[in-house]
Formats: C-alpha cells, sequence, structure tokens
C-alpha cells in the first residue's frame, strides 16, 4: 500500500460512490487515531502521489500541525465529518511538525513514511 496515495473509502458516499466528494470536502472534519481524537483537518492535497492530510492538533500538541500520509486512512464517516485513521495518538504526537515546504522535501517525505510504515 501506498502510504501518499488517497484510499478510495475516503471519498464513497453513503452510496458508495465517489460523485460530489472531493479532498477539500474533508477541510474541518475530525480526526480520530485509533486510540482517540488529534484534531481538525487543516488542509488536504491534491497532487498526484503525494496525498496528505494536514491536521491542526490545537491544546494537545500545543497547537501544532502534523502531515498525515492519506495512506493512514480506515474510513471516513462524511455524516459524522470524521476520520479515522490506523495510527496512534503516540505516533502522531512523535511525528516530525509540518513543514510547509513538505512537497519538495524528499527527506522529510522518507522520514514520515518510515514513521507510519
Amino acid at each position: 500500500m501506498d502510504l501518499w496515495t488517497w484510499p478510495d473509502i475516503a471519498f464513497d458516499d453513503a452510496k458508495g460512490t465517489t460523485d460530489n466528494i472531493d479532498r477539500r470536502s474533508l477541510i474541518g472534519y475530525d480526526v480520530e487515531a485509533s486510540d482517540g481524537s488529534i484534531g481538525k483537518i487543516d488542509e488536504t492535497t491534491e497532487e498526484a502521489g503525494a496525498g496528505a492530510l494536514v491536521v491542526d492538533t490545537g491544546w494537545w500538541i500545543f497547537g501544532r500541525k502534523r502531515l498525515l500520509p492519506a495512506g493512514t486512512i480506515t474510513s471516513v464517516d462524511h455524516d459524522e465529518q470524521k476520520v479515522y485513521l490506523r495510527c496512534t495518538r503516540d505516533q502522531v504526537k512523535a511525528a516530525a511538525d509540518y513543514d510547509a515546504g513538505w512537497i519538495g522535501d524528499k527527506a522529510y517525505r522518507e522520514s514520515l513514511t518510515s514513521h507510519y510504515r
């Protein structure tokens, strides 16, 4: 599984189709790690092979943002506006801080790939 590819499940609507659902529609959704809440989606990426969520962790990690590869998503509940991840809160907390220039930073991306694999 490629961590940087959007899973189809992220854009399935209640009918199981991807009609009228895009990555931008996830902005503002709550994010749930496998063991609890970690924040809200602040932005998403649309570049091929670089699918990711930028999550604002709020007070939980002192207002830090984390970049999570799209492949960490296990499910999305569009009715409840929640995205569920396969990683733990500790994994998210231990990840490097969000770097806005990450798409061109091969070392940063490789470190996150290794971290979340």
